[in-house]
């Protein structure tokens, strides 16, 4: 004759215990799962002879308690870092668009000024080695460089030889 398992007699009342607490089926097992392991770790504390049925909801209630006080930990906490964190975020396309017109107003360039540009501002080289590359001295590659960049800050306000400027969805523009 086989003798049954205790704790298996206990798997139905631990989950309607479970459920009682947590009002959710799959939160009660998980539950039970955690009780049991906790006390399968714990079961040197179960004194001989001890019936593991009282001793086994008490760890089910006390791992309640523990995962209720730690969503509410976890809320707070939630709570206070939404607080400190910004309320608007900018839109992506926002950043898109706005690059796709700067890239724009870059491939607008007169081809010498692009290309110094592009050697200094974008791959790094000096304004000797850019020159260097392109056969002018480095003064005419400074020269090059400052009116690029002085082109597409202008067309960047709108200034620039009657381009448009780059359109801020949102910004000072969208009033007009």
């Amino acid at each position: 004759m086989t003798r049954r398992d205790p704790i298996l007699a206990l798997l139905t009342p631990l989950r309607r215990y479970a459920f009682a607490l947590t009002r959710d089926r799959a939160e009660a097992d998980d539950l039970v799962q955690d009780a049991l392991l906790r006390g399968h770790e714990q079961r040197q504390q179960l004194a001989a002879g001890k019936a593991p049925g009282p001793w086994l909801r008490a760890i089910l209630r006390n791992r309640f308690l523990d995962r209720r006080r730690q969503a509410q930990s976890e809320s707070r906490r939630e709570a206070a870092y939404a607080e400190l964190s910004s309320q608007v975020v900018d839109a992506p396309q926002d950043s898109a668009l706005r690059l796709s017109q700067l890239r724009r107003a870059f491939l607008d360039l007169p081809e010498d000024q692009r290309e110094a540009l592009e050697l200094v501002a974008v791959e790094g080289l000096s304004y000797a080695e850019a020159g260097a590359l392109t056969g002018v001295p480095p003064g005419t590659v400074m020269s090059r460089v400052s009116r690029a960049r002085a082109w597409l800050r202008a067309y960047e306000e709108g200034a620039a030889l009657g381009k448009p400027s780059l359109k801020l969805v949102g910004g000072h523009d969208a009033e007009e």
